[in-house]
């Protein structure tokens, strides 16, 4: 408690922009008209403002197109929250792109920084997906115009590349993401990664810590019992059999109820009609 005390003593101290303040104040008579615990609400809050000016000061993005977005600032209690740190949008000759990046902050100093690698690595994600999604439709364009297309045919592709992500899972115990890159054009290109943080014993979380080392055994049993079940209901085939089953790479997120769901992407485990497959087990 006294690290936590001295942490938010430092965040407090921080200045904090005037432009930055007037949006972080906006969110605070928002947020005190959906809760009536003022007091703890606006430590909270406190210490959200500050952290979010320390991105702002740090100034991280030298881009041309960067816009700091602080609409929406998750809070679990003083430890975890998720902010959108760049975010741009950029429109070429032929390609719209659009990127928004997330920071995951751990606030207390007892989680020891573990959520900075990870940071970086979003980071790195992030920025390489879109840099190869924006070479992919260049070298797409030229192999169209040498097999006979025309600008005015190119022109109606309507190249569009897009990175994001998406909060799964926020809660006094879990926290759990994805960050997605997608390609208009070719789904075969499109990307997604999953994180997932246990934020009361601090640690990242993986099928083996959760599960244990019979984690694989485990898991593929219980995902086969499912798609029978679902077979069975839904008259739908799957591809159970060409499956390459469950390891360290598996893709998964923490939902609600603290339980791990297996992803499975379009067409990777059933026909494309059937969209991506999700599998909870539950422990």
């Amino acid at each position: 408690m006294k690290r936590m005390a001295e942490a938010k003593q430092k965040y407090d101290n921080i200045p904090i922009p005037e432009e930055l303040s007037k949006r972080v104040m906006l969110e605070i008579k928002k947020a005190e008209k959906k809760h009536n615990k003022r007091g703890l609400f606006m430590k909270k809050i406190t210490a959200a403002a500050a952290t979010v000016a320390i991105l702002f000061i740090v100034g991280i993005n030298s881009s041309k197109t960067f816009a700091q977005e602080i609409s929406n600032i998750p809070i679990i209690g003083s430890i975890a929250r998720i902010v959108t740190f760049r975010s741009y949008e950029t429109k070429t000759e032929d390609t719209d792109i659009s990127v928004d990046i997330p920071s995951i902050e751990l606030i207390s100093e007892e989680l020891n920084g573990l959520e900075k690698g990870v940071n970086e690595e979003i980071y790195a994600f992030c920025k390489q997906y879109a840099d190869e999604a924006l070479l992919r439709a260049e070298q797409y364009k030229k192999a169209f115009l040498e097999t006979g297309g025309t600008e005015e045919e190119w022109a109606k592709h309507d190249i569009k590349i897009k990175v994001w992500y998406e909060v799964k899972t926020l809660t006094d115990e879990y926290l759990s993401l994805v960050i997605m890159g997608n390609e208009s054009w070719n789904s075969a290109n499109n990307q997604a990664k999953y994180y997932s943080f246990d934020i009361k014993e601090g640690k990242w979380l993986t099928l083996k810590e959760i599960f244990g080392d019979n984690y694989i055994q485990f898991v593929e049993e219980n995902i086969r019992y499912q798609i029978k079940q679902k077979e069975e209901e839904t008259g739908m085939e799957f591809w159970d059999e060409q499956w390459n089953g469950v390891d360290e790479n598996t893709k998964f997120y923490i939902n609600s109820n603290g339980n791990p769901v297996i992803i499975f992407e379009k067409y990777e485990i059933a026909p494309g009609a059937a969209g991506s497959q999700e599998f909870e087990i539950v422990k």
